[in-house]
């Protein structure tokens, strides 16, 4: 029957499927990493406060890439050119979504409304990367070779979200409310079609490799547009609500980076 887990099992369990899988993850998650870095130096002196916190969230992107590359080397593999048409985060830049690559280059201050446009993608896109690492966590947090960073992946997600919610509600009370629901809007619908198209062209790439029968390729493509048009429907407004994490405040709040995890040995 095919599941979440068996599919999962399948992509784990080929080492192509794996490499591919690993350096998609690694590459997405070391641009994140970099992005985040930038805009912590280039905070304006109004939001300096926020800038440790910032740090900390491109430090644990950084520490991921390096976990998803460490699971790579302990089954012998190397990463593996990872297809234009799965760069979710290059793909949202060109959808207009967040700061751009080129604006993030440069050595001049960021504006208050840059760290609003920056907090409110972060948000849309740590909803995504925290709903997707405990999907995993569900069917993989005691896995033998995955666990470890799958928990430590999770936590770090969650953390990132927290961090977006309180600080986006703190912005709101600042006088930036209508402007972030707006800019929450643009990005959680500009999301929620990319991750539609990264998911089936990452499903087209699997199947190619994996062999997938046509009944079994076009079932998963059918979960997809399922997904988007639940999502398009209404499911984007979990996206777009902000709550603040009474269970978590001040999320980001160490400045010192955590030490990096690597996955435990089989």
């Amino acid at each position: 029957m095919l599941s979440v887990r068996s599919l999962f099992l399948e992509i784990l369990e080929n080492d192509e499927s794996f490499a591919l899988f690993c350096s998609i993850a690694a590459s997405g998650e070391a641009q994140g990493g970099w992005e985040n870095g930038r805009i912590s130096k280039l905070v304006p002196a109004s939001q300096q406060e926020m800038a440790p916190k910032i740090a900390r969230h491109g430090a644990d992107e950084e520490k991921h890439g390096r976990i998803f590359l460490a699971l790579m080397r302990k089954r012998g593999l190397k990463t593996v050119p990872v297809p234009p048409d799965t760069d979710y985060t290059m793909l949202l830049e060109a959808a207009g979504i967040g700061l751009t690559h080129a604006r993030l280059r440069q050595d001049q201050a960021l504006s208050e409304h840059d760290i609003v446009t920056y907090l409110s993608h972060s948000r849309v896109t740590e909803q995504r990367a925290s709903e997707q690492m405990r999907l995993l966590l569900k069917h993989f947090g005691d896995h033998t070779e995955l666990g470890r960073a799958v928990r430590a992946i999770s936590r770090d997600e969650d953390n990132h979200l927290a961090y977006c919610h309180e600080e986006l509600l703190r912005l709101a009370r600042s006088g930036h409310g209508r402007t972030i629901q707006r800019i929450l809007r643009e990005c959680a619908m500009a999301e929620i079609r990319t991750y539609r198209e990264v998911s089936l062209a990452v499903m087209a790439h699997m199947g190619r490799i994996l062999r997938w029968s046509p009944l079994k390729a076009a079932t998963l493509r059918a979960g997809i547009h399922a997904t988007y048009a639940y999502e398009r429907a209404g499911g984007w407004r979990r996206m777009t609500s902000l709550t603040l994490p009474t269970d978590n405040l001040n999320a980001l709040g160490d400045p010192t980076p955590p030490p990096a995890v690597t996955p435990a040995t089989p």
